[in-house]
């Protein structure tokens, strides 16, 4: 059991670290702290894929009941936010690191409505936290508490899980509309006002 937890924890403590990095980046009004962060985080969501399918692939390797098997069992409902990370969350990381690497001549610019708008895109850090999130069950299972015995406890969990990762995307998605109506330029009320002007 303690050998399961010790698989589960590093893994869990490194999606973890990844969700919050990434919740913080678009509070960070500096490219240099930007573009720092991004770099932690790509690291950070790099480790998180490899541990992921490092478990899941010693699970399908080892043949039995080993503590690698339970994780994997634990691990399986992670799977699935772990790849749709593999596949968005990395490639627009990579991209807002390019990004702001554009403004390392001048370290101390303002990040850009542009970019803080793109570090807060719900395919940045939701699927990260999501990952997160699936991680705990199997903690909670390989601590010796068993949510799938007990109905009256499964139902209440999936809806509390469910409920979460709704509550995430909605807080993602209103901080990147406000950021990127932030971006976007001021001509179509100019042009409107002069047209006004003109009349």
């Amino acid at each position: 059991m303690e050998s399961q937890l010790s698989i589960l924890l590093p893994v869990a403590a490194v999606w973890l670290a990844a969700g919050v990095v990434a919740d913080g980046l678009p509070r960070l009004r500096n490219t240099r702290m930007l573009r720092r962060r991004t770099g932690w985080l790509l690291v950070l969501a790099l480790t998180g894929v490899a541990l992921t399918a490092a478990v899941l692939g010693g699970g399908l390797l080892s043949g039995g009941t080993a503590p690698v098997d339970r994780a994997a069992a634990g691990l399986t409902v992670a799977a699935g936010p772990a790849l749709v990370a593999t596949v968005c969350s990395v490639r627009r990381i990579r991209r807002l690191w390019a990004g702001a690497g554009a403004f390392a001549s001048a370290p101390a610019t303002p990040a850009p409505h542009g970019l803080r708008a793109a570090a807060a895109h719900p395919l940045v850090g939701l699927p990260l936290q999501v990952t997160a999130l699936a991680t705990v069950p199997a903690l909670i299972a390989a601590a010796g508490t068993d949510l799938g015995a007990d109905p009256g406890v499964t139902g209440p969990a999936i809806t509390v899980g469910a409920l979460a990762v709704i509550a995430i995307g909605v807080r993602h998605a209103l901080r990147h509309n406000r950021l990127a109506e932030r971006a976007q330029p001021a001509v179509a009320g100019s042009t409107r006002a002069a047209g006004a002007l003109h009349v």
